[in-house]
């Protein structure tokens, strides 16, 4: 019976021990595994925002990334921090949209993407409005869903243009301006905040005291004049606003970086197609050699370490325009500065695609990636050097 109760304990005594050299390994692998993390980054500056949102199954990108700064700039002024509505302002463009578009007799597109200036566009004339009083979902979901809306806009309007041997009727305006009222809800006229009762005008002017006119929008491209203002030639510019300041990519570099120093942080509009732009992993890179000059073993390799990038040219950042390597794909806020372990500049940056992501919805973009893949950035006016500014005339 001793000798049982002997030898279960030792067969007790092994399994224990399996146990804790089978956890040690994996602990030591996890380890390991993190010890692999090809960019490890340190944060050099960072500056205040608000929550991550997601923009779910939308094209508004261009509208929570500028209304997330916008955000940033009210924290900047000392002020509470807000969750302004991105619906609001995609409801007062929608028909915007659609009268271009019946105009033209539907040769165009009729785009659901937008720019950074509609914004700013919307709340000059309308205002805004907090979240919770426009959360912009009346269809029964948690998520911002807008296939089945976008389906119906646009059947409406070709409709509308496609009507053979007839006129188009004064009351389709009407009829489009349901749906997005049904989809989106009916804009109010009203409501209360913190007691006081407020217009979106009034809410703007009395309470956020935002100036939108310090808020432009800058690039750096060569078929254009330096220190001129031009049309950007992009799908998602369907205002056909030609207020870009345009300057060489030098001085596009010295404004990101002077005014996140200064504390103003800016709106990133651009590529993300890039075969290097890995949300995932949580950063965005563009290495010497390009993806289409790769073998197949080349792109099969892991990056285990940072990798050598191209060095950002005037000439190469128009190649990429011309080309349409670069387009503007999508926006996002740039919120702080960092580098990774070799001393390399990257900027950390605000997505609008949720949490589930590394770094819980933000994304490191080194600068070769972002000076050459940017379309345009928007910024505050007062972030820009003064020297800059003098030659933009501004």
């Amino acid at each position: 019976m001793k000798f049982k109760l002997q030898q279960s304990a030792f067969i007790l005594l092994l399994i224990t021990a399996v146990l804790m050299s089978n956890v040690l390994f994996a602990q030591e692998e996890k380890n390991g595994d993190e010890k692999k993390e090809a960019y490890q980054f340190t944060i050099l500056k960072e500056l205040p925002r608000t929550v991550v949102k997601n923009q779910a199954s939308t094209s508004t990108c261009w509208c929570f990334a500028t209304i997330s700064f916008l955000e940033s700039e009210l924290l900047r002024l000392g002020k509470e921090e807000f969750d302004l509505s991105e619906m609001y302002i995609v409801r007062h463009t929608y028909p915007a949209k659609a009268q271009r578009y019946v105009r033209l007799h539907g040769e165009t597109n009729f785009p659901h993407g937008g720019a950074c200036y509609d914004v700013i566009e919307v709340m000059k004339n309308h205002g805004i409005v907090p979240e919770d009083v426009y959360p912009g979902i009346n269809y029964g979901e948690k998520k911002h869903h807008h296939g089945e809306l976008s389906r119906i806009l646009k059947g409406t309007l070709d409709a509308v243009v496609k009507k053979r041997g007839g006129r188009v009727t004064p009351v389709w305006s009407e009829a489009f301006n349901a749906v997005l009222d049904i989809y989106l809800g009916e804009i109010p006229e009203s409501f209360n905040y913190k007691g006081n009762k407020y217009s979106p005008k009034s809410f703007l002017a009395d309470y956020l005291q935002l100036n939108l006119d310090d808020y432009i929008d800058v690039t750096s491209y060569t078929h254009h004049p330096f220190y001129t203002q031009f049309y950007l030639e992009v799908p998602d510019n369907w205002t056909f606003n030609d207020k870009y300041y345009n300057v060489t990519l030098e001085d596009l570099q010295a404004i990101i970086d002077y005014s996140l120093d200064s504390g103003y942080t800016l709106v990133y509009g651009g590529d993300v197609s890039n075969k290097f732009f890995d949300s995932k992993k949580g950063y965005a890179i563009v290495p010497q050699k390009d993806w289409e000059d790769m073998t197949e073993e080349e792109r099969k390799q892991k990056i285990t370490e940072p990798v050598e990038e191209k060095t950002p040219t005037q000439e190469l950042r128009q190649q990429w325009f011309d080309n349409f390597t670069a387009t503007d794909d999508h926006a996002m806020h740039i919120i702080g500065i960092a580098n990774d372990q070799n001393g390399n500049i990257f900027y950390l940056t605000k997505n609008s695609w949720g949490t589930d992501r590394k770094y819980d919805g933000y994304l490191y973009m080194s600068r070769p990636y972002v000076l050459l893949n940017a379309t345009g950035f928007m910024v505050n006016k007062n972030g820009i050097p003064a020297d800059i500014r003098k030659k933009m005339g501004i």
